[in-house]
């Protein structure tokens, strides 16, 4: 049969737009996306133009999904400043033509006042804040250029947020030195409030050699044990088959238990199922391949449902399906996928496998029946 016979097209329902392109007010010690700047090397500022932002918005609302998530991220989008994002808004609004725009911010959280939150709430913004735990564990890496800690910054802009009322998420960077204190950190966020949390595992070539991982990185061996204890205090906080707190990743591994399809892209068969827009317009496949080589075009002289859909998206996403054969004989793998291609490349040593396959068999081994039992009860509620 003809490839274009068997290609199913994709609906347009996801972007991820990075407005200030690479540029922080922080300096991050594992920050993996700051030395992107050199892909833009025509200035040292990068901004977003109101003509890349108009022509971005207007053909994702004109794509054809009933509902369009952008998410805002960087570098640090609110370098953009608010009145940025009252225009998006507003073009959202103008190109809806019956469509629903969703937006979330992802954020180090030091730009926003009661001004930003009041906005962030009336427009129903997510906002995921970089908040890696208590304070001994946040400032390890999340400095300023200057080396200042920003923890005391960033938690009283989580309460600010939460007294306002905003949608807010904790984002969780777990890296060599935060492995070692995932019942501390989990508490602290709840202490906070922050009952969403997203536990994101760090690993980046190490410059000095690109075959192996920085030394910030956090191993499959220390990361697995992290997931099994907070596996289990998200599971202890169930009552009455209701989750109190939620744990990304947890809640998406169950969706697959109930047959459903994981929201977290790193648990699917096939990547490339949205698309990234830096601040000059140009698109690449995915967050973490913003590279030359997965370049798709630019949204100023180029159609982004032509570049969803195009034979190199396709094949970025057909990547994610060739696996080792010990990932392709293993019990796991319709639960994992083989986790994130970025995680499968930092590694080479380890024939194709995932820097954190360990991790992902520890807790599959722990989590499984578990998991079984509530995802047992979920169908019978569901069916009742």
């Amino acid at each position: 049969m003809p490839e274009r016979a068997r290609f199913k097209r994709k609906t347009l329902d996801s972007l991820l737009i990075k407005p200030a392109g690479p540029d922080c007010n922080l300096a991050c010690g594992y920050c993996f996306y700051r030395d992107k700047a050199g892909l833009f090397p025509e200035t040292p500022r990068h901004r977003m133009s109101l003509e890349v932002l108009e022509e971005t918005v207007r053909q994702a609302m004109a794509a054809g999904a009933r509902q369009v998530n952008f998410g805002w991220q960087g570098g640090e989008p609110t370098l953009m400043g608010l009145d940025f994002f009252r225009r998006a808004v507003e073009l959202q609004a103008r190109y809806a033509e019956g469509r629903r725009a969703a937006n979330g911010l992802q954020t180090n959280g030091l730009l926003l006042d009661r001004e930003w939150a009041r906005f962030l709430r009336e427009n129903g913004f997510l906002v995921g804040l970089s908040l890696d735990g208590p304070e001994h564990v946040h400032d390890r890496y999340r400095r300023s250029a200057g080396g200042v800690g920003t923890w005391r910054a960033v938690v009283d802009r989580a309460r600010m947020l939460l007294e306002e009322k905003v949608q807010t998420n904790a984002l969780v960077v777990v890296n060599d030195h935060s492995v070692k204190f995932p019942r501390e950190i989990y508490a602290f966020l709840k202490e906070l409030g922050l009952t969403h949390m997203q536990f994101i595992p760090c690993v980046e070539a190490d410059p000095e050699d690109p075959g192996r991982a920085a030394p910030f990185s956090v191993g499959g061996e220390e990361f697995g044990p992290f997931l099994r204890t907070v596996f289990d205090l998200w599971s202890g906080d169930i009552v009455d088959g209701v989750a109190t707190t939620s744990v990304r990743f947890f809640d998406s591994v169950f969706y697959s238990y109930v047959g459903l399809t994981p929201p977290e892209c790193t648990l699917l068969a096939e990547c490339g199922g949205y698309l990234v827009v830096e601040h000059n317009g140009d698109v690449y496949s995915c967050d973490f391949f913003v590279e030359e080589a997965w370049k798709l075009g630019n949204v100023l002289s180029g159609r982004l449902d032509h570049m969803l859909n195009s034979a190199r998206q396709r094949e970025f996403g057909r990547r994610k399906a060739d696996l080792p054969g010990k990932c392709r004989a293993c019990r796991w793998l319709p639960r994992c996928r083989g986790g994130c291609p970025k995680d499968r490349l930092r590694d080479p040593r380890d024939a194709g496998l995932n820097h954190f396959c360990r991790a992902y068999e520890m807790i599959f081994e722990h989590a499984d029946a578990r998991l079984r039992e509530l995802a047992d009860n979920w169908l019978k509620d569901r069916s009742a």
